[in-house]
């Protein structure tokens, strides 16, 4: 009970609360939050290696009309025809190319003997030394192209697409609002354009095909979920097994109280002992009368008959010996 006492303390309640927090913390947010990005780039690096290894297909066949893009069959590569509307371009910004700011272009595309039309990502162009971006325009009339399917992006809050010195610009690839932007209704995907291809820019590669350090962020926490609960037990054990020593030696220090011998029964016994002796020379000498042996044996010190023996036997001795 005094142990428990110890911990209902405020500052072992705040900790208890700490490690309770940051275990749950690490079990139901961090780590799986860094074991679903593993999970997330292992599964494009299905796709893509799945892409890379199938021929081009038809648009029509893996994206019909009117119909989502299926998320395994993004980073397939597809063929169409149709021709590019350049007036509607807009300048993805944010980019790098060669170690230098550059940009993206992307630039609407609609399709022959359809409605449809798709945003094209033509590729990145590097901004030159006077910070001025220069970005070649593409072909006009109908040409037919090969691209990669990709799924939209998102938009952060306050990097929506605007138009910026009479530039349509944009921070991240969001269909819907480059829509809007634009004006122009478009597929709810985009295609990323292959290298070669008619109004091809700079390349934008293909991702690497490797996992990161997500599986390794992952584990450590964890890892840390676990380390944390156990150092605080270590802790408190302890904390509980130091007080424990310390009352034992406490315990040990203590001094006992012994009894205390009669200090006034010292001088008693010495007088006693001295007037027996005394007796004894005087019987030894013959001064002492039978009568004066009559005297009480068991008398205490302060009764009037020992006071008068005593009185007795010191007269005698002085007669005998002279004062």
């Amino acid at each position: 009970m005094r142990v428990l006492r110890t911990f209902l303390k405020p500052g072992w309640l705040l900790l208890l609360v700490f490690v309770v927090a940051f275990a749950a913390a690490c079990f139901a947010i961090l780590a799986p939050w860094q074991l679903g990005k593993n999970s997330d780039t292992e599964h494009r690096n299905d796709l893509l290696r799945a892409a890379v290894d199938t021929a081009p297909v038809p648009l029509d066949r893996l994206a019909p009309p009117d119909t989502p893009l299926n998320p395994d069959d993004e980073w397939h590569e597809v063929t169409l025809t149709g021709r590019y509307l350049p007036d509607d371009q807009v300048q993805l910004r944010f980019r790098y190319s060669e170690e230098r700011p550059a940009i993206e272009a992307l630039t609407p595309f609609r399709v022959q003997g359809s409605d449809r039309t798709i945003l094209v990502n033509r590729g990145v162009v590097a901004t030159g030394p006077d910070g001025q971006v220069d970005v070649s325009p593409p072909p006009t009339g109908d040409v037919s192209i090969q691209a990669r399917l990709r799924k939209t992006q998102g938009t952060s809050p306050g990097k929506e697409p605007r138009v910026e010195g009479g530039v349509r610009t944009a921070y991240t690839i969001d269909v819907a609002q480059l829509s809007r932007l634009t004006g122009v209704g478009l597929d709810p995907y985009y295609l990323q354009l292959s290298p070669g291809q008619p109004g091809a820019l700079g390349e934008i590669e293909l991702p690497q095909l490797e996992s990161g350090p997500f599986l390794s962020y992952g584990l450590q926490w964890l890892a840390f979920g676990v380390m944390v609960p156990l150092g605080a037990a270590y802790f408190i054990y302890s904390e509980v097994k130091a007080r424990r020593n310390r009352r034992e030696s406490d315990a040990e220090d203590e001094p006992v109280d012994v009894p205390r011998p009669d200090l006034a029964a010292k001088p008693k016994s010495r007088s006693r002992a001295e007037r027996d002796r005394m007796r004894q020379m005087l019987r030894d000498s013959g001064s002492l009368s039978g009568n004066d042996l009559d005297v009480k044996a068991t008398s205490v010190i302060g009764d009037g008959a020992a006071e008068t023996a005593d009185d007795a036997v010191k007269t005698k001795l002085a007669q005998r010996y002279g004062k």
